[in-house]
């Protein structure tokens, strides 16, 4: 039986690594590897746990892509460290993270994974492409971000998110019915309702203001009642006694917001992804000298062990 297609919400995945693993795992010249290990360490478990015959590790070109912040320049922005000067502003990310990224790039390539990325768009954007194309094999989406429920489906292949934000050990795997269950939106079509909901609850921890008063709860029950956010808006606009009065001056108050809420929250799915190589998990290293060497070289050892281990040819 055909295992699903996991696409890897890379930046999510190696920042929990960075948090969750002492600093104090280092190379022999001293940079530290807690995210290269715990990173590696998590694809181990991906292929031990979930199966996956294809693997792609999904990658941002640009975290705070400007189609976004031209719509809404507070989009992401208390994470800025440096703005850019004509070009993308730098991410506030920590010192003995950056180093590492490099080397989880040479560990992916060493072993023959595929990585995606999209000039101007975000690693979100890049997995929402590639799941919707997807046409033949079930789709787990693996990531810390809640953002990505908005892509769960049943058709034409079903798409999942393993939600790991509380740590791989207490992993969830998110369709449908569960996003549902969780947050009060339609089962028939929890992913695009969970993306209406969040633009109208909003989310400071991207920059994204919401609807004042309105919160995730509410969200929820005026997208399940009229359907989605442009349906709910137009209902407002029109004085739909259906809509609180109360609710309608909110939903005013906030028009230009809800005007590009949409276009910012929801993943661009027509993103022009490029992708390294075929996305069929290795059943081997595709260059065993280097991974031994990039073993050696940043004291990878028993993480290296744990993934070698788990590819399916092992």
């Amino acid at each position: 039986m055909t295992g699903p297609l996991a696409l890897l919400d890379s930046a999510s995945l190696y920042f929990r690594s960075f948090y969750a693993l002492p600093d104090s795992m280092t190379a022999p010249d001293g940079t530290p590897v807690n995210a290269v290990r715990g990173f590696t360490d998590t694809i181990a478990r991906i292929l031990t746990d979930r199966r996956p015959s294809r693997l792609v590790a999904c990658l941002d070109a640009d975290w705070r892509p400007k189609f976004r912040t031209d719509l809404l320049p507070s989009y992401k922005a208390h994470r800025v460290a440096v703005p850019g000067d004509g070009g993308a502003d730098v991410e506030e990310v920590p010192d003995t993270l950056t180093p590492q990224v490099p080397i989880i790039l040479e560990v992916l390539e060493a072993f023959g994974f595929a990585v995606a990325e999209a000039d101007g768009y975000e690693a979100d954007d890049v997995i929402g492409a590639l799941a919707t194309r997807e046409k033949d094999a079930p789709v787990e989406v693996i990531t810390g971000d809640r953002d990505l429920f908005q892509l769960v489906r049943a058709e034409p292949t079903p798409t999942s998110v393993v939600y790991v934000g509380k740590g791989w050990a207490k992993a969830e795997v998110l369709g449908q019915r569960e996003i549902a269950e969780k947050y009060g939106v339609p089962a028939e079509h929890a992913g695009p309702a969970y993306a209406d909901m969040a633009a109208l609850r909003g989310d400071p921890s991207d920059g994204l203001p919401g609807v004042a008063g309105i919160g995730e709860k509410t969200a929820a029950k005026l997208i399940t009642q009229f359907g989605s956010l442009e349906e709910l808006v137009a209902a407002s606009s029109a004085g739909d006694s259906r809509v609180p009065l109360k609710t309608r001056l909110r939903l005013s108050d906030a028009a230009d917001y809800l005007a590009v809420a949409p276009t910012v929250v929801r993943v661009a799915v027509d993103a022009p992804v490029v992708q390294s190589g075929p996305d069929t998990v290795p059943s081997a290293p595709a260059d065993p000298e280097r991974v031994a060497e990039l073993a050696e070289r940043w004291n990878l050892g028993r993480s290296v062990e744990r993934l070698l281990a788990a590819l399916p040819g092992a």
